[in-house]
């Protein structure tokens, strides 16, 4: 797994629209298989890559329909097998008509970790060989947090991981970590050794551990 990462507004935020060719660079090049994306038609870079969006699209229609939709061809065992990993199924099946419950535009009838659950489980039925998660456990309720890890877990298993994030526990046991600041490549490599490297990544890791540590009894005093 590969992380963006660093100071928010660093410029890691637009990795995975740039993944995406939601907009091309200007200058260098990003690379998928080895082949600049720019010179990639977007029908076949979505057939190698899913995404994963901090901002779930969802649409006026079943949950089923929502799940298949990268897949509209897929059977109702294979929906069904794709909740499961995602963690979705029993949320689903607690809902009025199960996998027939048509959702409001934008899935506003779900939580936000509902909701990132189907886009989850949309991806795993793609099951495509490289995943770009770009923010997409920002969203996530801290109810949901625990199954939505669960179904992140289960999804990158076996795959190309390039993920974006601000979160930095989440990211300290990736196989290596970009580290962006003002829209540059600042640093780069593991979590030890670019703490053991005092620059950027370990101010931000230090902060962290500081936040983590911090109590109302600390600001009183």
């Amino acid at each position: 797994m590969t992380v963006l990462g660093g100071r928010a507004g660093a410029g890691e935020g637009a990795g995975g629209g740039v993944i995406a060719r939601f907009w091309d660079i200007d200058a260098g090049r990003l690379l998928v298989g080895g082949v600049d994306v720019r010179d990639l038609e977007r029908e076949t870079l979505f057939e190698h890559v899913a995404f994963v969006f901090q901002d779930n699209f969802l649409f006026s229609g079943s949950v089923a329909e929502n799940i298949a939709m990268g897949r509209p061809d897929a059977s109702p065992a294979e929906i069904e097998a794709a909740a499961r990993a995602a963690q979705a199924h029993d949320f689903i099946l607690a809902l009025p008509d199960g996998y027939a419950t048509v959702l409001r535009e934008g899935g506003k009838d779900l939580s936000g970790g509902q909701r990132q659950r189907l886009t989850i489980a949309r991806a795993v039925l793609m099951n495509r060989p490289i995943l770009v998660l770009d923010e997409a456990t920002a969203a996530t309720d801290p109810e949901n947090e625990r199954a939505v890890g669960a179904a992140l877990a289960a999804l990158m298993r076996g795959r190309t991981v390039i993920m974006v994030a601000h979160r930095l526990a989440s990211i300290r046991h990736a196989d290596q970590i970009l580290v962006l600041d003002r829209g540059r490549l600042a640093e780069c490599g593991t979590h030890d050794t670019l703490v053991a490297a005092g620059g950027l990544y370990a101010q931000l890791w230090n902060n962290h551990q500081r936040a983590r540590r911090w109590t109302l009894g600390d600001q009183a005093s």
